[in-house]
């Protein structure tokens, strides 16, 4: 049976953040994930968490400077004490909430750099990450983003993510597999997800184009769900879409295209 996550970091924004929680609960959904919670004190997250119920699966390390343009800081040399610093404060937040997973993001490397030389940086700064993750018990995703929305990002293609993977052989050092970016960025979705799923530590979702609710694009979702079911995924499916309307009225896809889902 497929299992659903609500990513309250983009679902139910008609909602300050922390009732996010009991709208999600409300909604039967018995997990979430949140792309940078460090706004919110880890105690009242964990609280709230009890409260409804819920479990947090999957989290990002700190963005950096966003408004600056940055989306990540490992393939960058020049910041790795701060990008170390972003690790540190992720793995001691993702601890105390029991959040298993973090997205630890790749960033832009400056022009500077030559492609060969970011992707040492990028390679070295995810192992160190992946060492730090296992003193705290966390593993770590890593996720290619599509160049169309982020034509900057140096993680962008699942093949690129595997043979990290393979090369680092960290233990703890999985894909996050999200559809939405492997359809619009390199097609051929469900011959790439196949490829990925061996690698995959989450699966999220979103339709194409437009990143909105499941049925309300051109992604084959029955299939694409029938497909992750008899591959054998047993883990969360984050649901990391902009819904077209208020998000509660846009959940009927659960049951029409996923059938017997939690």
């Amino acid at each position: 049976m497929l299992k659903f996550s609500a990513n309250i970091s983009i679902m139910f924004q008609e909602l300050p953040v922390l009732e996010r929680l009991k709208a999600a609960a409300d909604a039967g959904f018995r997990a979430i994930e949140i792309w940078f919670p460090y706004d919110i004190p880890a105690p009242e997250m964990k609280e709230q968490l009890r409260k409804h119920h819920l479990v947090c699966v999957g989290m990002n390390s700190p963005s950096g400077n966003a408004a600056a343009g940055d989306w990540g800081l490992a393939a960058d040399p020049a910041r790795r004490d701060e990008f170390m610093a972003s690790v540190r404060q992720a793995m001691v937040y993702a601890q105390a909430i029991d959040c298993p997973k973090v997205h630890v993001m790749a960033g832009v490397a400056p022009p500077s750099l030559s492609v060969a030389d970011a992707w040492e940086v990028y390679g070295g700064n995810i192992k160190t990450a992946c060492a730090l993750a296992q003193d705290y018990g966390r593993q770590v995703l890593i996720e290619p983003l599509n160049a169309l929305d982020r034509p900057s990002y140096l993680l962008t293609r699942q093949a690129q993510a595997i043979d990290l993977i393979r090369a680092l052989n960290c233990g703890n050092l999985q894909i996050m597999l999200d559809l939405y970016h492997v359809q619009r960025g390199e097609g051929n979705l469900v011959e790439r997800m196949r490829a990925s799923m061996p690698f995959a530590g989450h699966i999220q979702i979103a339709d194409v184009p437009g990143r909105h609710e499941p049925g309300t694009g051109e992604v084959n979702f029955p299939f694409v769900f029938a497909e992750i079911e008899r591959l054998g995924y047993k883990g969360w499916i984050g649901c990391e879409y902009a819904p077209l309307g208020a998000t509660t009225e846009g959940l009927g896809w659960r049951e029409r295209l996923a059938g017997s889902a939690t």
